[in-house]
């Protein structure tokens, strides 16, 4: 998901150079408006009178617009300027695996035996080998199916106990760690889970807070799944009936969770999701606790490899399940319409395949190469995370232009990576905007979302049929984001509603 813009920023800032990661500010680029000794066109007049308006000015623009049909640049406002894309850098992200590994491409997760099956005992280990799928009892309803299956994959094989341990390998993908950039103060939120090589119900667990009846009384916080092995410490106090509720997480130096603040008295339960700190151990207990309610018993412990002797383990474990994720065509579709950054951040790891563990370093590489290939110098995108949290992303509007062109010039790539964008009014992120406008129906865009940053990069065909990509973004705003919106959805509607005669053509 994007970053919820409530959420207060700190950043720890650190340098790094660039070609080990990321550069910690923007680098300096030209900064001078495009000038012309003739009359701005119709077009190029209303989108600058749009921009120059109060609620326009308070931000920092780079915006730019190109046809598909015959390359002409229609608008150019600072388009060679820095600035952090948010979320919109998952357009990037996608376009980049979409080249590097195909559309087609799925995530592998094994299940295998570290002994003899005897009279229905599994005399050994249960091993899960993770490849780093996101999607693993991810989707939005009780229980974990996936593991559920498994279960019943394994009753099929014979297996009614197990006298070992459940043990998560998660060797293929380094150890799961927060984004380069990550602020520190998001790091207990689900948006900003870490991923690796085991990822189970998307690395988050439900906070539900209950208020006391009366001020002063005690409150109640509910986990679930209720034995994640999360550690909570609640410090939420009950308020008067009429305060507003406020709760924060924070992360404890064990990895566990606090939650501060306060709810009114007898007032309706209220809900936060929350990162878990060790994925491959929250992995292989819901395992575990899913075997166990399908009446499989397991004896031993559920486990992080890493934290056994390998030499205990069986040389040539027996492969039992492979299990394979929906293609990327059908993923990616989570990821853009839900802009889920834990999916994009799995994308990064997988980009570089050669290597392992499958590391973030080798995934920013690959995507400088990729976009090199096309003709995107790196000095206009500098990649530190792939889903747009880390405030160290740099793009140009430009270069996403560039990158929104290049798919829908490849007939590989046109038609699956357009179904991914959310469209106006209509579904995912745009479903409530730019209702009753020329772009309803017709735009289709990612957004991007941070504190002081809005963004939305995609398609629109104008009113005479031609297409259209454009980029735009707005930085270092101060106040509420509600102004800077409206500037962008009615720049997208006045491109819609253009002509080629608009455009002096």
């Amino acid at each position: 998901m994007e970053r919820p813009s409530g959420c207060r920023v700190v950043s720890l800032v650190l340098c790094f150079s660039l070609g080990a990661c990321a550069t910690t500010g923007a680098p300096r680029t030209p900064d001078a408006r495009p000038t012309s000794s003739s009359p701005p066109h119709a077009l190029t007049a209303s989108l600058n009178t749009l921009l120059e308006t109060p609620d326009a000015k308070q931000a920092v623009w780079g915006v730019f617009v190109r046809s598909l049909t015959s390359g002409a640049v229609l608008y150019n406002h600072y388009a060679d300027r820095l600035v952090m894309p948010a979320s919109t850098m998952k357009l990037v992200t996608l376009a980049v695996a979409a080249e590097r590994l195909g559309w087609d491409y799925r995530y592998d997760t094994e299940l295998l035996l570290s002994g003899p099956v005897v009279d229905g005992v599994l005399r050994g280990d249960l091993i899960v080998r993770g490849g780093g799928d996101p999607t693993i009892n991810a989707e939005d309803r009780p229980g974990a199916p996936v593991f559920e299956a498994w279960a019943g994959h394994l009753k099929a094989a014979g297996v009614t106990s197990i006298t070992g341990r459940i043990l998560g390998d998660d060797d293929l993908v380094e150890e799961a760690t927060p984004g380069f950039g990550w602020s520190w103060d998001d790091l207990p939120y689900g948006f900003a889970a870490a991923g690796g090589a085991l990822i189970h119900r998307r690395n988050t667990v439900r906070l539900t807070v209950h208020s006391g009846s009366v001020a002063g009384e005690d409150t109640l916080v509910e986990i679930d799944p209720p034995t994640s092995g999360l550690t909570l410490v609640n410090r939420v106090e009950t308020d008067v009936p009429d305060a507003d509720a406020e709760l924060v997480l924070r992360r404890t130096p064990n990895g566990g969770i606090e939650v501060w603040g306060g709810i009114p008295a007898s007032a309706s339960p209220i809900s936060r999701i929350a990162a878990v700190a060790n994925p491959t151990t929250f992995f292989v207990h819901g395992l575990k606790q899913s075997l166990e309610r399908n009446g499989i018993e397991v004896t031993g412990v559920a486990i992080d490899a890493d934290e056994i002797d390998r030499r205990e383990l069986q040389s040539n474990p027996t492969s039992l399940i492979n299990h394979r994720s929906s293609p990327l065509s059908q993923v990616a579709v989570t990821l853009m319409h839900d802009s889920q950054n834990l999916y994009a951040e799995a994308l990064l790891h997988a980009l570089d395949q050669r290597r392992t563990p499958r590391t973030a370093t080798a995934g920013r590489e690959a995507m400088r190469e990729v976009l090199e290939s096309w003709g995107i110098d790196r000095s206009q995108v500098v990649v530190a995370d792939a889903s747009g949290l880390s405030r160290y992303n740099y793009v140009t509007a430009r270069a996403l232009v560039g990158v929104l062109q290049r798919m829908h010039d490849d007939p590989r790539h046109k038609a699956a990576y357009l179904a991914t964008l959310p469209v106006a009014g209509k579904s995912g992120t745009l479903a409530a905007r730019m209702t009753g406008t020329a772009a309803e129906g017709n735009a289709r865009a990612k957004t991007g979302s941070m504190s002081n940053v809005r963004a939305l990069s995609g398609y629109v065909t104008s009113a005479d049929g031609e297409p259209l990509a454009f980029a735009v973004l707005a930085n270092n705003f101060p106040g509420p984001a509600t102004p800077v919106l409206r500037v962008i959805d009615q720049l997208v509607d006045r491109l819609a509603r253009s002509t080629r005669l608009d455009t002096g053509r």
